[in-house]
């Protein structure tokens, strides 16, 4: 067998390396055979529904933290749930990936605003945003409501304004969407599980 010089000291080296460790009491056996601890052990579970699309599939996320009242934790862990009717433990790519989109910095946590004109965003608290909803809301809605059609006939439709519901939630809060949004006359309505 022929060895170059650089294979020789490449030899050498690993083979001084690890007799000098060896030597010093560095033994890779015990860190091998060490049993590490599980990583949910101490996790606590908390069972969700992904968000991404309108099948609604069963999660269970592990978060680590101490509990303390004004302290936050931390996800680390995201599986699908075996005991969900939907998916039984599977989850899609997406959804599988959603450790990903929980702790990408990119990811919108907060409502922001652009005003007319603006080239940037602002951040804006939850009570601004629900409130500037409500009062665009009421304006186009005094401003566009159609209590009668050309025959006179009472029809009571607001056709500026569309609402999306969510698939994700609960047949009581879909009820409840469903009997809002034609309360106020919006007649395009639709479901994300038909998008």
């Amino acid at each position: 067998m022929q060895v170059s010089r650089r294979q020789f000291f490449k030899i050498c080296g690993i083979g001084l390396g690890g007799s000098s460790l060896a030597m010093m009491g560095f033994s890779p056996a015990p860190v091998l055979a060490e049993v590490r601890e599980f990583k949910l052990l101490r996790a606590t579970e908390v069972r969700n529904t992904c968000t991404y699309c309108s099948v609604s599939c069963g999660l269970l996320m592990y978060s680590l933290g101490d509990n303390a009242k004004n302290s936050k934790a931390s996800i680390i862990h995201i599986e699908g749930d075996p005991d969900h009717p939907v998916n039984r433990g599977t989850l899609c790519p997406k959804g599988a990936a959603l450790l990903d989109f929980i702790h990408s910095p990119n990811r919108l946590k907060y409502p922001e605003v652009r005003e007319p004109g603006a080239k940037e965003w602002k951040r804006i608290s939850w009570d601004e945003a629900v409130d500037r909803i409500a009062r665009l809301m009421k304006a186009d809605r005094d401003a566009n409501f159609i209590s009668k059609n050309a025959a006179g006939a009472t029809v009571n439709r607001w056709l500026t304004t569309g609402f999306l519901a969510a698939s994700a939630s609960s047949n009581e809060s879909g009820y409840l969407t469903h009997k809002v949004v034609r309360s106020l006359g919006i007649l395009a309505f639709d479901n994300q599980a038909r998008v």
